[in-house]
C-alpha cells in the first residue's frame, strides 16, 4: 500500500536521500522545506498544519541540530500538530549521545502516535557535504577531539534504516542506533581521503577553544560556533559514543557501510579534487 510521507530536512543529508527511496519505491512524498509549496519553516509553527495534512507519516530531521535551544518546543509543537492531522507514524532522526536530543525523543515516544527513533553517530559525508569539505580541499585539516574514536555512519545507510522504520512496523516503538562498522579518529580518516584522493591532507589536533576561535576569527556567527564546540566537547567526549552499533545489521540485513568504501565512492565523483575556495582566495 502506497504512502503519503512528508520528509522535514529533505534537501539535508539524510532528508534527500530518504526522499529519493521513498520515491523510487512509488510513495508520494511531500518535501518539508520552506522552499514548498505548501511550505514547512521550523520557525513558523503556522506551516505545520498545511504540512502535515494528509500524511501518512513524517521523517523528522530538525536543523541544526536538536541540541540547540528551541528544538525541545518545536518538536513539541509539531509532534502535537501531527496527532491533530491524524499522522499515523513519526520517525525522528536524532544524535547518539545528546542529552538534549532525548528529551525530544520523549516528546515523540510518548505522543501515543506510531514511533522509530533513529540514534546515528557522526555522519561520514560531513567531509564530502558539509563543514569539513573546504578544510579538506585546502589540504588543512584542524580539529579537536583528535583522539577520540567514532563510529562514524554512512548518511545512505541512516536512510535506508529510516525508510524501513517509515514503511514497516516491525521497528515500532524501537530506538534504533546506526553506526558505522569501525572506529576511526579523525587523522585516521583524514589519512584514509588523502590515500583514496592520491593528496596530502595535513591533519593537526587542536583544543575546543583554539578551535572555537578560528570559527569566529572565520566570521561564523556564534550559535554555529557554539554548536559544534558542544558537539565535539559533549558527543564526541562522551564514551557512550565511541560503541559501535549492530542496528544497520538487523534492519538492513547486511553490515553497515565502512569509511573507506564511502571514501573510495567520494573520491570518484571528484569532489575531494575540486579548487579550494582558501586556495583560491590565497592566490
Amino acid at each position: 500500500m502506497k504512502k503519503q510521507i512528508l520528509v522535514i530536512g529533505a534537501t539535508g543529508k539524510t532528508g534527500s536521500r530518504v526522499a529519493k527511496l521513498l520515491k523510487e519505491e512509488g510513495h508520494a512524498v511531500r518535501n518539508g522545506s520552506r522552499s514548498e509549496n505548501p511550505s514547512f519553516d521550523w520557525q513558523k509553527t503556522e506551516s505545520y498544519e498545511a504540512a502535515l495534512a494528509g500524511m501518512d507519516a513524517v521523517y523528522i530531521s530538525y536543523y541544526p541540530d536538536l541540541a540547540v535551544p528551541g528544538a525541545k518546543e518545536a518538536i513539541e509543537q509539531l509532534t502535537e500538530a501531527a496527532k491533530r492531522a491524524n499522522v499515523e507514524k513519526l520517525v525522528l532522526l536524532s544524535g547518539k549521545g545528546e542529552k538534549e536530543a532525548e528529551a525530544c525523543e520523549q516528546i515523540v515516544a510518548n505522543s501515543g502516535l506510531k514511533h522509530t527513533l533513529v540514534r546515528a553517530s557522526w555522519f561520514n559525508q560531513n567531509f564530502s557535504e558539509s563543514f569539513l569539505l573546504d578544510p579538506i580541499l585546502a589540504g588543512e585539516v584542524a580539529l579537536p577531539m583528535a583522539e577520540a574514536e567514532v563510529p562514524f555512519v554512512d548518511a545512505n545507510d541512516i536512510a535506508e534504516v529510516a525508510v524501513q522504520a517509515l514503511l514497516n512496523d516491525k521497528w515500532n516503538g524501537r530506538t534504533l542506533t546506526v553506526t558505522g562498522p569501525e572506529k576511526l579518529n579523525f587523522k585516521q580518516v583524514v589519512q584514509e581521503i588523502a590515500n583514496t584522493t592520491g593528496r596530502n591532507i595535513a591533519f593537526q589536533g587542536v583544543s575546543i577553544e583554539a578551535y572555537a576561535k578560528m570559527m569566529k576569527e572565520a566570521g561564523l556567527p556564534q550559535d554555529y560556533i557554539w554548536l559544534f564546540s558542544y558537539l565535539f566537547k559533549e558527543v564526541l567526549g562522551n564514551a557512550e559514543n565511541q560503541t559501535i552499533s549492530h542496528d544497520i545489521n538487523e534492519v538492513l540485513g547486511r553490515e553497515a557501510t565502512n569509511f573507506r568504501s564511502y571514501a573510495e565512492k567520494t573520491a570518484r565523483t571528484g569532489i575531494w579534487n575540486k579548487p579550494s575556495k582558501v586556495l583560491q582566495y590565497k592566490h
